[in-house]
């Protein structure tokens, strides 16, 4: 079997030398880290294609084993522990890991990346089953399920319980959407997946006894479900039919399942007939369900196995081994003694030496019984019981033990080698002792706690290891629920602590050893209780009297008694006197004798030790020599033992005082009462009294040294206050001392302040005045020399004024000159325009009364012929009356219409000749008295104006370069406000100036004239627009009342 040792690599090879074919195990896979400590894994789970698995060990790293490719790889370090692994998701690079603090998370194998983390349980996960899909998985701890969506890592449902009924497990059935819940009080219940709704219920066995359900497992067709716990029985479930095929008995070695797996077959359609059972002595024992046939086996006692899982396509089995290693099982090279066909049957007929040598041949036959369960609710439930080899022969009853054993052949061989193989030693206790393995019972007395004689154990025994004392109070606390005298026995730790150390695993064995030593080799030890058993101590003195008189008459003679050589060796049961080896030797050789061998034990060891023994003359040097190791051989204390059972007269030897080996009774354990009760209940009341006096006294003592502490505490705070005081004293008259002196040197301060303020007012005054004198003198300097320069800004001025007052009156007479010639010019042009205007108005006056005339003519007519249309129509009217013709009526309307509406242009034509001879009327007087104007203006300025006005004339603002376009508007003036002139010499009319006053002078401009005609022009419009309205008004009256007439005419008609 190759050994690989991954160490810290990160990677690398699962085995460097190919496995030999027919090696069941292929490689096994250990972890070394630093000091050469092992470093445990903890679970492995396949992938969906059964080649490669994953393994987390509790340092927290996960490894990826590829068989198919000899590799391994370091996918993760989660740096903690793992609870539990899945590896079978939709994702094929992404695996589940449950760990220690409650959480799950996902990882991708490929890039080492965290890919989601889940939170939600408040205990730690025992299992993750994922659906066939790999889209939905069932996360189980003690308190509650949960279910998860891969896809979105979210938690769709819940499972809540009770804290009464606690969950075993949770999972998905195969090739289904049905979940299985199993629950600590043995009930099934399979939900769908989708709806959680609840689909049936599996009945609990009304017959039997109750196994405890722990393990399970199922077919990959879903069809049959494995169950297992607490017991030898395993459950086989239809699930199809709901109801228990089997019950199938494992040998009497199991007796709690820890795991169930079936192994899968290419060739059975998903019905697996082969079941593996990992039982509690780390075997897993494969069998058939069908024929109830064991297999074959993995595992032994020395290479337990705590955990297994089996590859899908049904290749290899990965299990831990109770020392932290992984082992690779090859399932062919396990099944192919199984699958080798029957040697063929030979009879041969011998002589007789083949004759005599028959009887040495010996072929053992695996024989099967079937079990008849009692019927029970209609339903028969067929029970197949494993059984092993049985034994040889049906003598020596008394000698057959209960795993198949014989006592008599087993002291032949420890007489043989002196000792039981340490392989199978504990094996062989159990069976020399007939442990009946009660569970219920062990449980009822464990369930009560621990007792409150150990509570403070560790004080009196300081045990290192936790877990060993934590066993020691859980036995001894049991045993003292078991009887009442164990709570007070002051030496029982020193008797069943070699034992725990035996059992620490298995602590209802232990109990049930030590409670079998107590009841067998320990008879008569409490009937002196408290004192020693002084009758034994007797029996061992008779024994030794009569085999070594000297060495007693020594010890006596060194006043030393049986309670000093004999009592330290049965209350320790050499524990203290021998090693571990040469303890489980003599202890090998104690369980399988007589009970009276253990005195022999002790007589044979005082006798080994004689020399030494007799050197010795002080007390001490022999309580010493019984309390420590002594260089002894244990081989021939055993012989001398052997000869003592055997030499020793009958009525001598213990054997006449104490009975036969009684093992424990099956189911309850047997009542002890070998001890004064009286004694043992004053003892038990005293204990309580003075336990109540403890608590009590510790009561006191507590409130005392609280006392005690509260009044330290405030004497030293009144200390710390009085301390306090008095440096706040010091402190205040040093800080009176400070301030006094302070003050003194203020008040100088001040003196000192107050004498330098009187200089430095003093020196300001005097700056003051300075500054004020200086200034005073700048600024009459600066008035001289601003006055000076005003006067010569004054007379720049005057000189400059002067000039261009000069300049100005040239400029104003060249203007003058120019206006003079631009005013000629201008009448000039008026004058030929006011002639050529009149006579165009003329011309058009003429034309209006020419073409007036002609319209009264033509209106003379129209009205003439009006008339005559009136008469002939009042004729037509008469006509059509009397032809009654309404059509020729309604020509004569419109003919009427027209004859009104010519009329109205005629009358319109007459008003508008009459308005056109007013307007002209009107310009002709406007060009007449602009005539008069101009001739007035052609008057020279009066020689009243001075030279003053004349320049404030030339300032003002009539007088600027382009006089004639100064506005860019002009103003119209009317006929009618022109006004007369102001006295002589008040202003200067100027042509087209805007003065600032107009209510003072008068605007006159050149272009006014046409301006004012084209305003009259509007005006005379708006007054034929009017006259034009009232013509027509009138025109419509007229006509209106030319057709009343003409109604009337034809009313009289008709």
């Amino acid at each position: 079997m190759e050994v690989t040792d991954i160490g810290n690599k990160e990677e690398g090879k699962i085995w460097y030398r190919k496995p030999t074919p027919g090696k069941s195990v292929l490689v096994t896979v250990v972890r070394t880290a630093q000091q050469a400590k092992t470093v445990r894994f903890l679970h492995v789970a396949f992938d969906t294609t059964g080649d490669s698995f994953l393994a987390g060990d509790h340092h927290g790293n996960i490894y990826v084993f590829d068989i198919s490719r000899n590799r391994f790889r370091l996918v993760q370090k989660t740096g903690q522990a793992c609870t539990s692994l899945a590896f079978s998701l939709r994702r094929t690079t992404e695996f589940l890991v449950a760990l220690a603090d409650y959480t799950i998370k996902c990882f991708d194998k490929d890039t080492k990346q965290l890919v989601s983390w889940m939170r939600g349980h408040e205990g730690a996960v025992s299992s993750i089953s994922v659906h066939s899909s790999g889209r939905y998985a069932i996360t189980t701890s003690s308190d509650t399920a949960q279910l998860w969506d891969l896809d979105t890592f979210q938690r769709k449902r819940k499972l809540n319980i009770r804290q009464s009924v606690g969950i075993q497990r949770v999972f998905f059935l195969p090739l289904s959407n049905t979940i299985l819940s199993c629950f600590s009080d043995d009930s099934i219940f399979a939900w769908e997946s989708d709806t959680l709704f609840c689909k049936y219920q599996l009945p609990v066995p009304d017959c039997g006894p109750r196994i405890f359900y722990k393990a399970f497992a199922v077919t990959r067709d879903g069809k049959s479900l494995a169950a297992g716990g607490r017991s030898n029985l395993l459950h086989l479930w239809c699930l199809d039919t709901k109801q228990l095929l089997r019950v199938i008995q494992m040998p009497t070695q199991v007796r709690t399942v820890r795991q169930l797996e079936f192994l899968p077959d290419s060739f059975d359609g998903g019905a697996s007939q082969t079941l593996g059972v990992l039982s509690q002595d780390g075997v897993m024992r494969f069998i058939n369900i069908h024929t109830c046939k064991l297999l074959f086996h993995v595992g032994s006692h020395d290479e337990s196995i705590t955990t297994v899982a089996v590859s899908p396509n049904g290749r290899h089995i990965v299990a831990i081994m109770d020392n932290g290693s992984v082992n690779i099982y090859s399932i062919q090279s396990l099944t192919q003694e199984l699958n080798k066909p029957p040697p063929c049957q030979v009879a041969v007929v011998s002589g007789g030496e083949a004759d005599q040598d028959f009887s040495n041949l010996k072929v053992k036959v695996r024989s099967e019984a079937v079990q008849r369960p009692t019927r029970s609710s209609g339903r028969r439930t067929q029970v197949k019981t494993l059984r092993p080899p049985a034994g040889s022969t049906a003598e020596d009853k008394e000698n057959e033990l209960p795993a198949g054993l014989n006592k008599k052949r087993l002291v032949a061989l420890l007489k043989a080698f002196g000792e039981y193989p340490a392989k199978y030693r504990m094996f062989v206790w159990r069976s020399l002792l007939c442990l009946p393995e009660n569970h219920a019972a062990y449980s009822s007395l464990t369930d009560k706690g621990l007792h409150s004689a150990f509570l403070t154990l560790h004080e009196k025994y300081p045990i290192k290891s936790h877990k060993l004392l934590r066993g020691l109070q859980r036995v001894l606390s049991a045993l003292a629920h078991w009887a009442a005298i164990f709570g007070e026995v002051e030496y029982l730790p020193l008797v069943a602590f070699p034992f725990v150390k035996l059992f620490q695993n298995n602590p209802m064995l232990c109990f049930e050893v030590v409670a079998t030593v107590i009841v067998n080799w320990c008879q008569h030890w409490f009937e002196y209780f408290p004192n020693p058993p002084l009758n034994i101590l007797n029996m061992a003195e008779n024994v030794l009297a009569h085999h070594d008189k000297e060495l007693l008459q020594h010890l006596v003679d060194c006043g030393v008694t049986s309670q000093l050589f004999v009592w330290p060796l049965l209350e320790t049961l050499f524990s203290e006197v021998l090693t571990r080896d040469e303890w489980l030797k003599l202890f090998d050789n104690i369980f399988s004798n007589h009970p009276s061998f253990l005195l022999m034990a002790c007589v044979a060891y005082i006798i080994c030790c004689r020399e030494p023994l007799l050197l010795c003359s002080q007390k001490q040097d022999f309580e010493y020599f019984f309390h420590h190791r002594n260089n002894l051989d244990v081989g021939a204390m055993i012989k001398e033992a052997y000869r003592l059972m055997s030499s020793t007269p009958a009525d001598i030897h213990p054997r006449a005082m104490l009975s036969d080996f009684t093992p424990l009774t099956k189911g309850q354990y047997p009542v002890f009462n070998h001890y004064p009760e009286f004694i043992v209940e004053y003892q038990s009341k005293e204990r309580e009294k003075i336990q109540l006096q403890e608590m009590e006294y510790l009561r006191e003592r507590q409130e005392v040294s609280a006392m005690h502490a509260d009044f330290l505490r405030r004497q030293a705070e009144e200390e710390a206050f009085y301390a306090q005081q008095e440096l706040l004293q010091k402190a205040e008259e040093q800080r009176r001392n400070i301030l006094s002196q302070e003050e003194e040197k203020l008040t100088q301060q001040r003196a000192k302040l107050a004498a330098m303020k009187r200089e430095l007012k003093v020196k300001e005054l005097q700056l003051l005045d300075t500054t004020r004198r200086r200034f005073l003198k700048h600024q009459q300097d600066l008035r001289a020399s601003q006055i000076q320069r005003l006067d010569q800004e004054i007379s720049r001025k005057m000189n400059l004024y002067d000039q261009e007052t000069a300049a100005a009156v040239q400029d104003l007479e060249v203007r003058q000159m120019e206006m003079e010639v631009q005013r000629k010019q201008l009448e000039q042009r008026l004058l030929k325009e006011q002639e050529r205007a009149g006579r165009e108005d003329e011309e058009q006056v003429e034309r209006r009364t020419t073409q007036a005339e002609r319209e009264g003519e033509s209106y003379t007519e129209l009205l003439r012929n009006a008339e005559e249309d009136v008469q002939s129509l009042e004729e037509s009217l008469e006509g059509a009356s009397q032809l009654g013709l309404e059509s020729d009526w309604r020509e004569v309307r419109e003919r009427l219409q027209q004859a009104d509406s010519e009329q109205d242009r005629t009358r319109e034509g007459l008003t508008e000749t009459d308005t056109v001879r007013d307007v002209a009327g009107r310009k002709w007087d406007e060009v007449m008295t602009l005539r008069a104007l101009l001739q007035d203006h052609h008057q020279p300025w009066p020689s009243a104006f001075t030279d003053g006005e004349r320049q404030a004339r030339i300032r003002s603002p009539c007088l600027s370069r382009d006089p004639l376009h100064r506005h860019g508007a002009i103003t119209p003036v009317r006929t009618n406000s022109f006004t007369t002139a102001r006295p002589a010499g008040s202003q200067v009319v100027c042509l087209n100036s805007s003065s600032p006053s107009e209510s003072t002078s008068t605007n006159f401009s050149l272009d006014r004239g046409r301006a004012q005609l084209d305003s009259s022009e509007r005006e005379l419009l708006k007054e034929i627009r009017e006259l034009r309205q009232k013509l027509a008004a009138r025109a419509k009256e007229g006509s209106s009342a030319s057709s009343q007439s003409v109604h009337t005419l034809s009313s009289i008609s008709q």
